[in-house]
C-alpha cells in the first residue's frame, strides 16, 4: 500500500503555472493520499473547485475535503438567482479504498496584527485497505513559528488519544432500530493511525519532539510504545537527512503509530515533481 503526502500549494507549480492535471499525475500511484493547501473558488486559481477537479482527475479514488478557511463567495447570476458558494482552503484525503467516516477538527489559531494567519485543521478519515481499518489524518500546521505550532501539536495529540475511546462516527445501539439511526454496520475507530502533512517544522524542532519523543545525547530518540514514529526513520533513513522542498528542509512528514512501524518498507521524496513548491512524500507499507 502506497501512502502519499503532498502540499500542492493550490496547484501553483515552481514554474508559476496552475496545473491540477500535473498534480494528479504526480500522485496517481498513491493508494491513500493526503493533500494540503487545496482551495475552492479563489480568484488566483481561476475560481476552480480544486477538490472536485482533482477528484475528477482521479476517478478511482474516494475522497473527502476538510475546509478550514471558509468564507462567502456567493453571487447572483444574470437572472438574479442567488448562487451560494464558499471560498475555502483546506486539506483533502483520497483513497482507492472506501472512506468509512471522516471528521474535521479546527486547530488553535494565533491572531496576528500584521502577519498573515489562517485557520487550520486536522482532517481525520477511517479507511480499511483490506488488512484492518486505520485512522488516516491530513494536516497543515502554522507557518509562522514554533510558538504558534505547539498549541496545534498539543491539540492533535489530544485528538489522537481521545479517538478510540470516543468510538466511530456512531456507536452503540438505539431504542428504536426502525428509526434508521443504526443504518449499516457500526463504523470502527481503530487505534492504528497514520498522520501526514506539511508540519512546517524539521526534526530538530520541539514540535517534532512532542510528536515522536525527546532526543537524548546518549540513547537517541526516545519513541514511546504507544506513540508516533517518523516513517522516514522507520524505513532506515537518517533522521537528519532528506528534504521535502527545494529549500533543503524536511518539513513534510508521515508519522505512524508505533504499532505500524515494522510495516514501513520504504519512504521516498519525489524531488522531480514540479506541481508545487513542495515535493510529494511516498510511504510504502505492508
Amino acid at each position: 500500500m502506497r501512502i502519499i503526502s503532498y502540499n500542492i500549494q493550490y496547484g501553483l507549480g515552481i514554474d508559476g503555472r496552475y496545473d491540477l492535471a500535473r498534480i494528479a499525475d504526480e500522485i496517481r500511484d498513491g493508494d491513500i493520499i493526503g493533500l494540503q493547501e487545496v482551495e475552492r473558488y479563489w480568484q488566483r486559481s481561476g475560481m476552480v473547485d480544486e477538490a472536485e477537479a482533482l477528484a475528477a482527475l482521479l476517478p478511482d479514488h474516494h475522497w473527502v475535503y476538510g475546509a478550514n478557511l471558509d468564507m462567502d463567495a456567493s453571487y447572483r447570476d444574470e437572472g438574479g438567482r442567488l448562487v451560494n458558494r464558499r471560498r475555502q482552503f483546506g486539506t483533502m484525503v483520497l483513497s482507492r479504498f472506501p472512506i468509512i467516516s471522516s471528521r474535521n477538527f479546527p486547530l488553535p489559531k494565533f491572531g496576528t496584527l500584521d502577519q498573515h494567519s489562517i485557520q487550520q485543521g486536522l482532517l481525520e478519515t477511517v479507511i480499511d485497505p483490506g488488512t484492518g481499518p486505520i485512522r488516516f489524518y491530513s494536516v497543515h500546521l502554522s507557518h509562522l513559528c514554533s510558538e504558534t505550532r505547539m498549541p496545534q501539536i498539543e491539540a492533535i495529540l489530544d485528538i489522537l488519544r481521545r479517538a478510540p475511546a470516543e468510538g466511530g462516527a456512531w456507536c452503540g445501539g438505539h431504542p428504536d432500530p426502525a428509526a434508521g439511526w443504526t443504518e449499516g454496520e457500526m463504523p470502527p475507530m481503530p487505534r492504528d493511525l497514520v498522520l501526514v502533512g506539511d508540519m512546517n517544522c524539521t526534526n530538530t524542532s520541539p514540535e517534532y519532539a512532542a510528536l515522536t519523543g525527546p532526543m537524548t545525547g546518549r540513547y537517541g530518540r526516545l519513541c514511546n510504545t504507544d506513540g508516533l514514529v517518523d516513517a522516514y526513520v522507520a524505513a532506515g533513513n537518517d533522521e537528519n537527512g532528506g528534504s521535502s522542498n527545494p529549500t533543503g528542509s524536511r518539513i513534510d512528514h508521515c508519522f505512524v503509530s508505533a504499532s505500524l512501524r515494522h510495516r514501513v518498507r520504504a519512504v521516498s521524496i519525489d524531488d522531480t515533481a514540479t506541481g508545487s513548491d513542495h515535493w510529494p512524500v511516498r510511504v510504502d507499507l505492508d
